[in-house]
């Protein structure tokens, strides 16, 4: 019996089958490779390696693979620049640019003594051969992503240094590609350089105001994927305009890009789970397919081409990192993170490569032959299975060491369970990213959502149950966007209020967050029935918040604090919570305050949140808000610290706070804190009627006195 010969039907070319089984090696490559503990993303290599003409022949690497191949490698580049915590590369620049000026040195010196003396090639190749060898590509990344490490020190260290290298091998490449096709001189290196700085500054200058605009204008989710996907291809093109490679581009989106893109926001989950799902894993089954593992067994010549390559490019790249850790006592996870992500070879190998391949030197001789070629192939191969290898043991020993570092009480992590309260439709997207900015991320618990229909009329309950319940799973589908669970309920009281109450108390809530009541454009009776009633009946933390553009649109948080402020037992938890909002936004918080607030706030900023930028400003008097609203943008949010009455930092000044608000913000983005208090909800030994002036000025002068003698146990121990 003869068997059919399905030789005939390889490779596969029709797209239906292509794109099948493409998403098949996508699924099962990590189930497999995962209960070998080997990183997923050398099985997409192998893969590629197996189905590629140079394997089996099960598919032809066509336009599709290259298509998708270069958005895979552009995506790469452009999550690196968006998820980077530019506030840690700042502190870490000088570390950065060494690293960077070592990674590229010593690997290109080493590239250049082997390539003259030990494979015998010319100047120009030599220089090539080192470029490759100085440049990497972070294909890696998506590991440290999965791990949560993203913006770890070692991590912007390593980003920062691949852009530099990359940026100068590329410099190198364009001085080769124009020396041997005769147009280097003075004037193209003039011309050059300065149409790279005219893309840089048209990037930096344009594309932020432009994303800022197109984001408060539309906020249909597909859109701004759509919008921000655009972006990257637009500098990545513009990039090439200018000389320079695409993926250069694709880093510099991302990274003008980063602070109008929260890490935990549904378009940042949209723009990983596209990237991580598909397209990555195309341009990694891609690269597989260009490696020829038979060219190790042609000859003598192209053994020993492989392995000088594949042990110049390791051990240069360790030597490299194993100095920075050396030089700035780091430890040794982070000499393993930057030796993984700067070990891998791929985009920038593979461009040069076939710029050299195109050069000829004389009619049939090229700068790069075929060993040369297939050897800087295979180096990539094995320089991502070392990279990723690495990788994942550094961002594992990483996240065990975090993990086992959070330990601190004084963090306000107590057992976190925000509730939001919803009443009104169009505040609900505004209120749960407010939730979503200020949780924990690393945290297990749900966010609370709940509502409360106080309608008698039978005819009228239904519908606006309906209308209530499509509010509630509104705001799980924006939870869910970024993966945070969130339970929902639906509640029938006879008092809107007391239904807040009873549920926060059943879930156990540790804060509550309000939209902010209005009526007319004016604030009525403070912040309303409804609020004023939660905000007696509870002694747990209370925010009421207005947004008026979208939330991962501010650019600065004004927080002014009263007096006292430090001696409430809920102060580190909502100073705590707007440092999370001001790291998730990259925008700078600015605290106004009494200089003793100012110094314990200072403290624990400079402790839990050093790479969030803040501000200090003195403010000794309340009245001191007609100054702070002169410095108030429309895109700014103003947050004001009160007290409840009775409470240590309560002031008589907040009487006039509802006209001061009216007055002052009412064109402003609004958070108002009602902190921690302990014990029973406070309404059981405030004043049930509004005090006189004289028992204001006595109230406050007995504060002071109280206040300072405080202050003064507080400074004896």
């Amino acid at each position: 019996m003869n068997l059919p010969d399905i030789g005939i039907h390889l490779p596969i070319t029709d797209p239906t089958w292509i794109f099948f089984l493409v998403l098949m090696i996508i699924l099962f490559a990590p189930i497999v490779l995962g209960r070998l503990r080997i990183p997923h993303i050398i099985g997409m290599i192998l893969a590629g390696v197996v189905i590629g003409k140079y394997g089996f022949n099960i598919l032809e690497r066509d336009s599709s693979f290259e298509l998708f191949g270069k958005v895979g490698i552009y995506y790469i580049m452009f999550l690196a620049g968006l998820e980077m915590d530019l506030e840690n590369l700042k502190k870490n620049l000088l570390k950065a640019l060494a690293f960077g000026v070592l990674t590229f040195c010593i690997p290109f010196a080493m590239g250049m003594w082997v390539g003259m003396n030990v494979l015998g090639f010319g100047v120009g190749a030599s220089m090539l051969l080192s470029s490759i060898f100085a440049s990497h590509t972070l294909v890696a990344y998506p590991i440290v992503g999965r791990y949560g490490m993203t913006r770890h020190a070692s991590v912007s260290i390593s980003i920062g240094g691949t852009m530099f290298a990359l940026t100068v091998a590329l410099f190198i490449l364009a001085g080769i590609s124009g020396m041997y096709r005769g147009e280097l001189d003075s004037g193209s290196w003039i011309w050059f350089i300065g149409k790279c700085v005219g893309y840089c500054v048209f990037v930096f200058l344009v594309f932020p105001r432009f994303a800022r605009w197109f984001f408060r204008t539309y906020e249909d989710n597909v859109m701004q994927y759509i919008f921000v996907l655009a972006l990257v291809f637009l500098s990545a093109a513009l990039a090439e305009l200018a000389g320079m490679e695409g993926i250069f581009g694709a880093f510099l989106a991302g990274l003008v890009l980063n602070r109008l893109i929260p890490h935990v926001s549904p378009l940042m989950n949209r723009t990983e789970f596209v990237g991580n799902a598909l397209f990555i894993p195309y341009f990694l089954i891609g690269v597989g397919m260009l490696i020829n593992l038979g060219a190790l067994f042609h000859g003598g010549e192209t053994i020993k081409v492989v392995l000088v390559m594949v042990i110049v490019a390791t051990v240069s790249k360790w030597i490299a990192a194993w100095l920075t850790q050396l030089v700035y006592r780091m430890s040794k996870a982070s000499r393993q993170m930057l030796f993984g992500l700067s070990n891998a070879h791929a985009a920038g190998a593979l461009a040069m490569v076939m710029v050299g391949t195109k050069i000829e030197l004389e009619p049939g001789v090229f700068l790069m032959n075929e060993d040369m070629l297939n050897g800087v192939v295979i180096m990539i191969l094995f320089s991502c299975i070392i990279s990723s290898v690495v990788t994942e043991h550094a961002a594992r020993t990483m996240a065990l060491a975090e993990e086992n570092g959070e330990m601190d009480m004084a963090r306000g992590k107590e057992d976190e369970r925000m509730m939001v309260s919803i009443a009104n439709p169009e505040t609900v997207e505004p209120l749960v990213n407010m939730a979503l900015m200020m949780r924990d991320p690393k945290s297990k618990k749900e966010l609370l959502a709940v509502t409360v229909e106080v309608e008698y009329d039978e005819a009228k309950k239904q519908a606006k149950l309906a209308q209530r319940r499509k509010s509630l799973e509104q705001a799980a589908r924006i939870a869910s966007a970024v993966d945070v669970p969130m339970k929902t309920r639906c509640r029938l009281s006879t008092n809107a209020a007391t239904g807040i109450l009873n549920t926060a108390s059943e879930m156990n809530a540790s804060e509550i967050i309000l939209g902010l009541h209005h009526k007319h454009g004016l604030l009525d009776s403070f912040l309303g029935s409804f609020a004023q009633s939660i905000l007696k009946g509870t002694h747990r933390q209370m925010m009421v918040v207005k947004c008026l553009i979208p939330v991962n649109t501010m650019r600065r948080i004004m927080v002014a604090v009263p007096p006292k402020a430090e001696y409430e037992s809920g102060f580190y938890k909502w100073v705590e919570r707007l440092a999370r909002i001001g790291g998730q936004l990259g925008c700078r918080v600015h605290f106004w305050a009494h200089p003793d607030t100012l110094q314990r706030i200072s403290g624990y900023m400079n402790r839990f949140h050093g790479s969030v930028r803040v501000e200090f400003s003195p403010m000794d008097d309340w009245d001191d808000l007609l100054l702070i609203s002169s410095k108030v943008a429309f895109d700014h949010l103003m947050v004001i610290v009160c007290a409840r009455k009775g409470a240590i930092s309560y002031q008589p000044s907040f009487e006039e706070l509802p006209n001061q608000i009216t007055k002052y913000f009412s064109n402003n983005s609004l958070m108002l804190i009602y902190p921690d208090q302990l014990g029973d909800p406070l309404e059981n030994f405030t004043f049930s009627s509004p005090r006189s002036q004289a028992e204001n000025r006595l109230y406050d002068q007995v504060s002071k006195w109280v206040y300072k003698w405080m202050k003064k146990g507080d400074e004896q121990g």
